[in-house]
């Protein structure tokens, strides 16, 4: 009997700890699209296995790559430095996460800890936005307009532990504490384009400047919104129900755009999307058995209009946590969460991805179909088909 009450006192005590005990996250309701899996576009391969390792020094996490003019290559890295052809060239002093360079080659930066930073060919190190929460990805459009994510308003990485900390806490919450700012390099101003949203993390703009894409990791999907044309001001999703959680967004070559999938999604997760109370309980189990990011290598090329053009994986997770890809003649370059190195691919590799030519495939596909038809019906029509 005595056994059997100090069962139950430990039973009871779990499910108060379960229901009650605080937690700093407050889910809001949502319907988590029913995820495909690796099927069709994404069927499961071996693509990106076998790259080649840059290492950085004993750093680790070179969460974003770009490259300049010069074709010197440089990333950042979880110890606050930036590196330039795998040589640590200045330090932010904080978490630079997103890259790119503005038309007067200089380096913008989003730093997790700091906000938009700008640094010179000098190295020289200047704040240009501090009052961001989240500062994420950067994008610098045909006119010298700066695109960037402030990822979450709520959970504030330097409050947080963390970048990667805090973007657990605001996914799993999905309560709309992101936004898209907008920097103006003559007039010092600052405005917001899109506000509401999950987690947007990685950012491009089109090469004509018509749009930006923005990825929204919370919500599995790809946004356009058009900054031309007709559909001015609107935005709309390119690509919906990703297999994994979207983090970095590059332009490449040929107007293709690169998406990291830094982790599959997790079935618990969206499984529980419309049970706000289960997923907080899910919060107060013990740090260990929590949802997380899961070590799958995936990057994935689209067109303009949210067209799969090419999906490179390493299910085994040997340069895991991808989280995107900046592409030249060349190489391309992947990034990763958490990884020692570089990723890197030849150019006579991706040669064979890169130019998917869709609608000579479909059509080809639509006359060999028909040919087939009419063949098996009258076999002198496929030989007239066929000449």
């Amino acid at each position: 009997m005595r056994l059997r009450g100090i069962v139950l006192g430990m039973l009871v005590g779990i499910a108060f700890y379960l229901a009650l005990w605080p937690v700093p996250v407050d889910p809001v309701a949502w319907n988590a699209p029913a995820g495909a899996g690796f099927t069709g576009p994404f069927a499961r391969n071996e693509r990106l296995r076998g790259l080649e390792l840059l290492p950085l020094g004993g750093d680790h996490g070179p969460e974003t790559v770009v490259v300049d003019r010069k074709g010197q290559v440089y990333t950042g890295t979880k110890e606050g430095r930036i590196f330039r052809d795998g040589r640590a060239w200045v330090s932010t002093r904080g978490r630079p996460l997103g890259m790119a360079f503005d038309h007067d080659g200089h380096l913008l930066v989003a730093d997790a800890l700091r906000g938009l930073l700008e640094v010179t060919p000098e190295g020289r190190v200047t704040p240009l936005v501090r009052d961001v929460a989240y500062a994420n990805s950067v994008a610098v459009s045909p006119a010298g307009d700066v695109y960037f994510t402030d990822s979450s308003a709520k959970f504030i990485p330097r409050v947080w532990n963390g970048s990667y900390e805090a973007s657990l806490l605001d996914i799993l919450e999905h309560g709309g504490h992101g936004r898209v700012l907008v920097y103006d390099p003559l007039t010092k101003e600052i405005r917001t384009l899109i506000a509401g949203l999950n987690f947007p993390n990685g950012v491009a703009v089109s090469p004509d400047g018509a749009f930006v894409l923005i990825a929204e990791t919370g919500s599995y999907r790809v946004l356009r919104h058009w900054l031309e044309g007709p559909k001015r001001g609107r935005t709309e999703p390119l690509i919906e129900n990703l297999p994994g959680f979207p983090d970095n967004l590059t332009a490449g070559l040929d107007g293709r755009f690169w998406i990291g999938l830094v982790s599959p999604r997790n079935r618990l997760l969206d499984r529980l999307s419309r049970w706000p109370r289960l997923r907080k309980a899910v919060q107060r189990l013990p740090k260990l058995i929590r949802p997380k990011a899961v070590a799958y290598g995936h990057i994935v090329a689209i067109d303009g209009n949210g067209r799969v053009l090419a999906s490179l994986q390493d299910p085994d997770g040997r340069y895991r946590l991808a989280t995107g890809a900046a592409e030249t003649e060349e190489f391309l370059y992947v990034s990763s969460l958490e990884m020692p190195a570089i990723g890197r691919m030849r150019a006579p590799v991706l040669s064979r991805v890169k130019r998917v030519p869709i609608e000579f495939r479909d059509r080809w596909r639509e006359l060999v179909r028909t040919a087939w038809t009419a063949a098996s019906a009258d076999p002198c029509e496929w030989r007239r088909r066929s000449a």
